[in-house]
């Protein structure tokens, strides 16, 4: 049997051959090790600070939407018929500014508060007042054209069903409060949806804003997570095509201009800015703000660029090829956010168009930076109102076409139907209440109302039951 002492006696010899070892592949000379250790590194190189100017593009950029912008509501017609003023009779008692008449071989189709409607009673005792044009001759219900024609619900349960809706209930929720089915409610949301997006569409054109805000938002759809695709597959989706939320805002008046549902790419951007410029005034050019995505510059730029000659810079020779640059009068800053590890660990502004002496000439008399602060409250907000975008919850859609009419409610009801407290309007005199409350002082105003679009608060009955009319009118309705 083999000693202990003997392995102690191989273990330290191991030792010493490998201490030698050591000693001869060492470098001996310590002066020429120390030079090494000391020598300085190389110098970094310095990024530069300064942003280099933009020198233009050799082609404008292509959009989609403005191909494609024709058709989308069609134009008055050139030669309006003449008003009708009734000179006989009695003074009528109904009121029939807000319809129009919808036979499409009458002369006065279209054309609202024209004088030739007359209201004639409710027939068979029903709850909707029939109405007469008395020049085709033709009756049709004040409800022909909305949500609420032919149904046979009562309709305070349809207006709470979309009010729910409204405020971030989901569809199957919403069903069990008022017990009705959940393709029922579904159904509601998808004809309000269509009824919607037109009543926007009348309403929000030729507006006048000095400065837009513009942010997107992730939205993730159920097909995703239920297994409908590979898990790979979903991993490929939200990392590289997921969908996003995009919306526009009036940091000022809080007025939501444009809300659309797509991928994370130029032609959505495109498309974004291209429903921006639709709602804004021909000659408006607001001071854009967004976040640190690149395809804003591209988008913005093909909405608001020009067509300039560059100078020569030499006496011979072919002359320089036009560049597509921006307006003299466009402004565009971005925020810049540096994420690590899921933490925000830096905000740093950048005027990408423009001057920051414009910019901050802008921003003087309201009394704010540069951030994005607005347009990401308003994010918090659709959440909260939006069941298919929430956090964590189990409401989610099936497609785009589910969250597209979900947004769709959310643009009107936010806003004509939602008072926003920052831009609430002071009261010439305080009303007091009835009880020992304090004095009513303030009026409540929703974002339309704050910039200028409608004289009150809409409730969402008198939305969902507004005709609107096939071309834009001439007077203010």
């Amino acid at each position: 049997m083999v000693s202990h002492l003997f392995f102690y006696q191989l273990v330290l010899v191991a030792l010493v051959w490998l201490c030698v070892m050591l000693q001869w592949v060492w470098p001996s000379d310590s002066v020429a090790a120390c030079l090494t250790t000391l020598e300085p590194p190389p110098p970094r190189r310095k990024r530069r600070r300064e942003p280099k100017p933009f020198v233009g593009l050799t082609t404008k950029p292509h959009c989609d939407a403005c191909e494609h912008a024709g058709g989308l509501r069609p134009p008055a017609p050139s030669a309006p018929p003449p008003r009708i003023i009734p000179t006989r009779g009695r003074r009528r008692q109904v009121d029939t500014a807000m319809h129009f008449c919808p036979n499409l071989d009458c002369a006065y189709r279209g054309w609202v508060g024209w004088g030739n409607l007359r209201a004639n009673g409710h027939p068979n005792g029903g709850p909707w007042r029939q109405l007469l044009c008395v020049v085709c001759r033709r009756y049709f219900l004040e409800t022909l054209g909305t949500l609420l024609h032919g149904k046979r619900t009562s309709v305070d349960l349809i207006v709470r069903v979309i009010a729910c809706l409204a405020e971030g209930l989901g569809i199957r929720g919403t069903a069990r409060v008022f017990e009705v089915a959940p393709n029922t409610v579904l159904q509601w949301l998808v004809e309000a949806a269509e009824q919607l997006r037109a009543f926007s569409q009348h309403f929000l054109h030729d507006v006048w804003v000095r400065q837009v805000q513009l942010d997107e938002v992730f939205a993730l759809l159920s097909a995703v997570r239920d297994g409908e695709v590979s898990a790979a597959e979903a991993i490929e989706r939200l990392e590289r095509s997921p969908q996003w939320v995009w919306a526009a805002m009036d940091p000022e008046s809080k007025l939501l201009l444009a809300i659309d549902v797509g991928k994370r790419t130029l032609a959505m951007a495109q498309r974004g800015v291209h429903q921006v410029v639709q709602v804004l005034a021909p000659d408006c050019a607001p001071w854009f703000l967004t976040d640190g995505f690149r395809e804003y510059l591209t988008a913005l730029l093909t909405h608001y660029g020009q067509w300039v000659q560059p100078p020569r810079r030499r006496a011979h020779g072919p002359a320089p090829k036009p560049r597509w640059m921006p307006r003299p009068q466009l402004l565009y800053a971005q925020v810049v956010k540096t994420v690590r590890r899921r933490r925000l660990v830096r905000v740093r502004p950048r005027v990408v168009f423009g001057t920051l002496e414009a910019v901050n000439a802008v921003l003087a008399p309201l009394g704010c930076q540069i951030n994005t602060a607005f347009i990401e409250r308003l994010n918090l907000s659709m959440r909260q109102h939006v069941a298919a975008v929430g956090r964590r919850v189990t409401t989610l859609c099936k497609g785009e076409d589910g969250l597209r009419q979900q947004l769709a409610l959310y643009h009107v009801y936010y806003n004509f139907c939602l008072p926003h407290a920052s831009v609430r309007q002071p009261l010439p005199q305080p009303v007091p209440t009835n009880g020992t409350g304090t004095a009513t002082q303030w009026r409540p105003c929703p974002p339309t109302m704050a910039a200028g679009l409608t004289n009150r608060v809409w409730t969402l009955r008198e939305v969902l039951m507004f005709r609107v009319p096939p071309w834009p009118q001439p007077q203010q309705l």
